[in-house]
């Protein structure tokens, strides 16, 4: 299945059903008197947040969504139905933007949220609606009201506690393989990871949501390589493990390279706690690894982990740190605010 991060979808809700013209000709009614139903609302377009999903593949094929008609009002009173909705169904994380691709709509983030993005029109009046005292035969009736048309964009960030970072080939996809039990591509060339991966990890009892984003290189910001488009899916981590290669010709400087895309491309995610780690340990002689580690303790401004998914070696103790940044995010996020009393 292919990976699909982003779709432009055209909506348009139902119109709402047309009033009635009717009388009632019973046989043994003298004065009949106007009957006509009242038209149906039109459907709404409605988007609903659902698990199972993590790509908007759906979208691809199908980029138009309309909801129905509302049932036109009868006779002896009878009012028309409401027509159907039309719902969009979508993963957790995505975001729906208007057709400028500025303006934020809506942002699913939770399973069973729903949004109304067009509502259906309104019913027209049958003619016994403007029955009147001095008009009791009206012929009149409403159209029903126009539905609304737009265009929207959808836009996924998917949601993971942690992100993986790196140049191409730093062993992101390695290490997710090693400790979940996602299978992403792994091979010995740039750009193996073409699409975002998610792997739920088990550590100490615990899970968490580990995405592992494709490599970066110098430039991105620019568009060059793949770019940082997907660097919108780490967005939404609370830390990021930042993988660099022992085998790299200077650890240093890949590091400074990645830290200068991401902090061009913005959006906060600079300012997210940062793990360091020299990774493919196992490849790289004793000298070696030595001046890695001080070259990537400069540039980075702490010791990094020595790991190798390879071989296991940190590779727990990388996940426990992990973990210990994503419990001090989610205590920030659920401490409350000190209630401020306000005095006349």
């Amino acid at each position: 299945m292919k990976f699909l991060d982003q779709a432009r979808v055209f909506i348009r809700s139902g119109d709402g059903g047309a009033g009635c013209l009717s009388f009632r000709r019973e046989k043994f009614i003298e004065f009949g008197g106007p009957d006509g139903g009242d038209g149906g609302r039109g459907g709404d377009v409605v988007v609903e947040c659902v698990g199972g999903l993590n790509t908007l593949i759906d979208y691809r094929y199908q980029q138009h969504f309309k909801a129905k008609t509302g049932t036109h009002g009868m006779g002896q009173n009878r009012s028309g139905g409401k027509g159907a909705d039309a719902i969009l169904k979508v993963p957790a994380g995505t975001q729906i933007f208007d057709e400028d691709e500025e303006t934020l709509i809506a942002d699913m983030t939770e399973i069973g949220q729903r949004v109304t993005l067009a509502r259906g029109g309104n019913g027209g009046f049958g003619n016994a609606h403007f029955k009147t005292a001095t008009n009791q035969a009206p012929r009149r009736v409403n159209p029903g009201q126009e539905g609304e048309e737009r265009t929207i964009w959808l836009r996924l960030k998917l949601i993971a506690d942690a992100g993986l970072i790196g140049l191409p080939n730093a062993g992101k996809s390695t290490f997710l393989a090693t400790v979940s039990a996602a299978r992403p591509k792994i091979a010995d060339y740039p750009f193996t990871t073409l699409h975002p991966q998610l792997g739920v990890v088990a550590c100490d009892e615990r899970e968490f949501v580990l995405a592992d984003i494709p490599g970066l290189i110098e430039g991105a910001h620019d568009g060059v390589g793949l770019g940082d488009r997907f660097l919108g899916h780490v967005e939404r981590c609370r830390v990021l493990l930042h993988l660099v290669d022992a085998n790299t010709e200077h650890a240093g400087k890949a590091y400074k390279t990645v830290r200068r895309e991401v902090e061009a491309y913005g959006h906060g995610l600079a300012d997210k706690p940062e793990i360091v780690a020299l990774s493919k340990i196992d490849s790289v002689d004793d000298a070696t690894l030595k001046q890695q580690a001080l070259r990537l303790k400069r540039a980075a401004k702490h010791t990094p982990l020595r790991l190798s998914a390879a071989t296991g070696v940190n590779v727990r103790e990388a996940l426990r740190a992990i973990l210990k940044e994503i419990d001090a995010a989610n205590a920030k996020i659920e401490t409350p605010s000190r209630a401020v009393e306000w005095a006349p």
